[in-house]
């Protein structure tokens, strides 16, 4: 057994696997093919974050309105936000499969 003092971060791990035990969960590791499922997601996603960031940025060069650039910014944050959240659901999906 190791002595010496464990850190923060690693008692809390300690902690977090011990309620894992205890709650039943268990580690299941990833197969080569949902690896390659959750990287093909993250590649096809963060082509699409590039592609509403340059749209976004084309539409705000050309608009002058406060307002409208508001209006754009928020649409922005919100069409990130679901692309965001799009990606991660497809990810769980396939961990949980």
């Amino acid at each position: 057994m190791n002595d010496e003092p464990k850190t923060a971060l690693e008692l809390a791990m300690a902690r977090l696997k011990q309620q894992d035990a205890d709650a039943g969960v268990t580690e299941q590791p990833l197969t080569e093919a949902q690896k390659s499922e959750i990287a093909e997601v993250r590649k096809t996603y963060t082509a699409k974050l590039a592609q509403e960031e340059i749209l976004y940025k084309t539409k705000l060069s050309a608009s002058v309105d406060f307002e409208q650039r508001q209006t754009m910014d928020d649409h922005y944050r919100r069409d990130v936000d679901r692309l965001h959240h799009e990606r991660d659901r497809k990810i769980e999906k396939i961990r949980n499969a």
